[in-house]
């Protein structure tokens, strides 16, 4: 997975216009999976440039898990830092510097 430093949320209309442009494809899981990845390629930042070009490049480097991760941060108006899986899920980002990050958001 890519170095996150920074989720930015999206205005309801721009979030509405991806998921009426996800519509136009058939299989469900497909559209869920386009959807989110245009989300997190427009959402995820690192030093203040985006992390991903496209959702391609979003599916190509996240699990769904991972996916699933970022999107609920974002919803929850979380950071990266809460990207860290809890206990059993997965492993933990061993390059994200939690204090860096607390330190960066002026904590």
């Amino acid at each position: 997975m890519r170095r996150i430093g920074e989720l930015r949320p999206l205005t309801a209309g721009r979030l509405l216009e991806l998921w009426r442009e996800g519509r136009r494809t058939e299989d469900p899981l497909e559209r869920v999976l386009v959807c989110n990845g245009r989300i997190l390629s427009e959402c995820c930042f690192s030093q203040g440039e985006r992390v991903y070009e496209d959702e391609t490049e979003v599916l190509a480097d996240l699990t769904g898990r991972e996916m699933e991760r970022l999107l609920r941060c974002l919803a929850e108006g979380g950071g990266p830092e809460d990207r860290r899986p809890q206990a059993g899920t997965g492993t933990v980002n061993p390059e994200f510097d939690v204090e860096r990050f607390a330190a960066l958001r002026g904590e």
